[in-house]
């Protein structure tokens, strides 16, 4: 909900939010709003309970990087967390994403939580190099820290296909909405691989999920399963009749947890082809058949015009909108020097070491176009523009990166 909000002010309504963190990365696709599923599968057991479209992998910033019994690379799902955490961090002693964005000079050691912290690279590189030396002593630092993001950017870049390409929706089409501590660091090379056209981070990345609650609307969600069949006409008096039944416990339930403001109410129906074992949910209207095999062809490239349908479970969301929320007033440096790179770095990408901008994100003047390479700072996160990309910070305070093939 904060991915949304925040990538509506600058314009872009069709978003592939990317949340990484410590432990996790959460993605989801917003088609100008964000949709709930009700078949969910957590731990591979179904769950049919109404909850938001989000996918989520054991791919963060704190994942561990191993080879396997084969002499694989492989990087997740296990992560050394806050305690011991990272290597960098001063106490871990197994080789993390963290890590191997340090060594890569991705993350900057001395502009860590906007230079409160100083990551250990002189550490990390010590534990890193004895710890290839049982296992790889062939590779290099530098090459094992390229395949430890190689790795998990391929695992991150599949569950962006699950919920866009497996779905029926071209993320070519989409923004890529990064947030959470580390998602600016991998958001450019997941939008090249792709070829999504732009990235987004917004004002303050690493605190966007607690923005989120505090824009998000109070939903409540009521169902009712009744098993109905039909070939070309619902009964339409019965859907009636259940619906107004779900409308009045929504309005008692509401008026007693007193809630103020008018109730905005989303009808649907889930519904399928009878010998399915799976519907999909279809907003009721006259055109609720027509409507079903349109998206049938949609998300599996095929209907039956003659098939018998099965109208399932009818749903109600009952909707009370939440005062919009504001992050402030967006400070921008207006001078010509403070719009310039503080420092430079060497920084690796694809295997050449390029001299970088290292940019504070507060630096950065308003509506004015910087060109990667460039590693943009600030307190709650990193971002990474790889060579050849634009950037820039809008209205909004949203750093906004154009990617080029």
């Amino acid at each position: 909900m904060g991915a949304t909000t925040m990538a509506r002010r600058s314009g872009s309504e069709r978003i592939i939010s990317f949340d990484m963190g410590g432990t996790s990365t959460d993605v989801a696709l917003v088609d100008r709003e964000a949709k709930s599923s009700s078949q969910t599968e957590v731990a591979g057991l179904p769950v049919g309970v109404p909850m938001l479209d989000i996918h989520t992998v054991g791919a963060g910033g704190g994942s561990i990087a191993r080879f396997d019994a084969a002499g694989a690379l492989r990087v997740g799902p296990e992560s050394a967390g806050a305690d011991p955490g990272p290597i960098c961090y001063g106490r871990g002693t197994q080789p993390t994403v963290t890590d191997g964005n340090l060594i890569l000079g991705r993350l900057q050691a001395h502009h860590f939580l906007g230079g409160a912290f100083t990551l250990n690279l002189d550490r990390t590189r010590r534990i890193f190099s004895a710890w290839l030396k049982r296992e790889r002593p062939e590779l290099s630092l530098e090459q094992f820290a390229s395949g430890i993001i190689s790795v998990v950017n391929a695992t991150m870049e599949k569950a962006i296909r699950v919920v866009s390409i497996e779905r029926g929706y071209d993320p070519r089409e989409f923004a890529l909405v990064a947030f959470g501590g580390a998602g600016g660091l991998h958001a450019c090379d997941l939008a090249r691989a792709l070829r999504i056209p732009r990235v987004i981070v917004p004002a303050h990345p690493g605190a966007l999920s607690a923005y989120g609650i505090l824009v998000s609307d109070v939903v409540k969600d009521y169902s009712r399963t009744v098993l109905w069949r039909t070939l070309d006409r619902f009964p339409l008096k019965l859907l009636s009749e259940e619906f107004s039944k779900l409308r009045r416990q929504a309005n008692e339930d509401f008026r007693s947890e007193q809630w103020t403001g008018p109730i905005r109410q989303q009808l649907s129906v889930d519904v399928r082809y009878r010998g399915q074992g799976y519907e999909l949910n279809i907003p009721y209207t006259a055109g609720l058949i027509a409507a079903f095999r349109r998206e049938h062809k949609r998300r599996y490239g095929y209907c039956y015009p003659a098939r018998e349908i099965e109208l399932v479970t009818l749903r109600l969301r009952a909707i009370v909108k939440s005062p919009r929320t504001s992050f402030g007033k967006v400070e921008i440096a207006r001078n010509n020097q403070a719009s310039s790179a503080s420092e430079r770095s060497p920084v690796l990408f694809d295997n050449r070491k390029i001299t970088t901008g290292i940019y504070h994100r507060d630096s950065l003047r308003h509506g004015k176009k910087y060109s990667g390479p460039a590693v943009v700072t600030e307190y709650s996160a990193t971002t990474v523009v790889p060579p050849r990309n634009q950037f820039w910070v809008d209205r909004s305070g949203n750093l906004i990166i154009e990617i080029r093939p």
